[in-house]
């Protein structure tokens, strides 16, 4: 895999207090990464700094191996991005937007204009004015503004901000496919932890300017997540606690009307459902609760653990 943007012990201060505090991670193409933390953690920061909006105090930040600090316009020419809303004209209409914008850039021909287009897809709406647009619409077109010029790297910065369940599920299957089919690495900046389960293959999370860490979402999950549970489906959980508390206590997460929750490994359901069911307690059904990113992110933010 190659790297598409390298950042190198990068840090950043406004006056006195360090907004960004030596943070180093690599993104590779093919892939969406997802850059969590909440809001103020140095997300936009960093973001910024790697489109050279802001000046870099201390690191090194390399797209597609160009120093952005040493040649930014050579860096520049492998970077496409959408930092808050994508800016067009709104009485001219997307494709008209799109052909004025290609001028910027070399080599962008009307066939791949076009294909930016079909990848969005937004052939049936491109030749309408802008201002007919709803944000998800908008947000089509700015993608197909950002890839003309068939970036090694695409940066947003919280790209679903404002969009409808539809247009964030839509967004993400498009990003989902630019990354994996066009080969160009995503970096996704979000706060939206479920979006970024659904969307990303790996994450980097950080918090109060530090990195974190960096896993694959599932290995992240399961750093993250701590032991596993299980929910066992039965009309007499009370009575199933009953049972367990006797000896196994120290299992039991909850109980409901329709299940009872244990924090088991996989290997003692069976012992479990047996210890149940000979007592009289009948069990519909066992299912895994599977941990959450959003579980995850808590688990360590708010423990203050580090991924190792």
């Amino acid at each position: 895999m190659q790297t598409a943007l390298k950042i190198d012990n990068l840090s950043k201060w406004f006056g006195k207090r360090k907004i960004i505090d030596n943070i180093s991670f690599e993104v590779y193409t093919g892939e969406v990464f997802g850059f969590l933390g909440p809001n103020g953690a140095g997300k936009t920061t960093t973001i910024k700094m790697i489109m050279g909006f802001l000046g870099v105090d201390e690191g090194e930040i390399y797209i597609n191996g160009v120093d952005v600090q040493k040649d930014y316009e050579k860096a520049m020419a492998n970077i496409g991005g959408i930092v808050e809303n994508p800016e067009m004209y709104k009485e001219f209409s997307g494709l008209t937007n799109l052909k004025m914008y290609a001028r910027l850039h070399d080599g962008v021909t009307d066939e791949r204009i076009k294909e930016a287009v079909a990848i969005v897809g937004m052939q049936q709406r491109i030749k309408e004015k802008v201002k007919k647009y709803s944000l998800g619409m908008k947000q089509r077109v700015g993608l197909a503004q950002a890839i003309l010029h068939k970036p090694k790297l695409l940066i947003l910065d919280e790209p679903t901000n404002g969009l409808d369940p539809a247009g964030i599920r839509e967004l993400r299957d498009i990003l989902k496919k630019f990354a994996h089919e066009e080969n160009v690495a995503v970096f996704v900046s979000s706060h939206m932890l479920s979006e970024m389960e659904l969307m990303c293959d790996r994450v980097g999370i950080i918090n109060n300017g530090k990195l974190i860490g960096v896993k694959p979402i599932g290995e992240l999950l399961a750093t993250a997540g701590g032991k596993t549970s299980y929910r066992f489906a039965t009309k007499q959980a009370e009575k199933a606690k009953e049972i367990l508390s006797a000896e196994h206590s120290e299992i039991i997460m909850g109980v409901t009307d329709s299940y009872i929750e244990l924090e088991i490994d996989e290997e003692k359901v069976p012992e479990i459902t047996t210890i149940l069911a000979t007592n009289g307690v009948g069990i519909f059904g066992v299912n895994k609760v599977e941990v959450s990113l959003e579980d995850a992110f808590i688990n360590i933010t708010g423990g203050g653990n580090e991924i190792e």
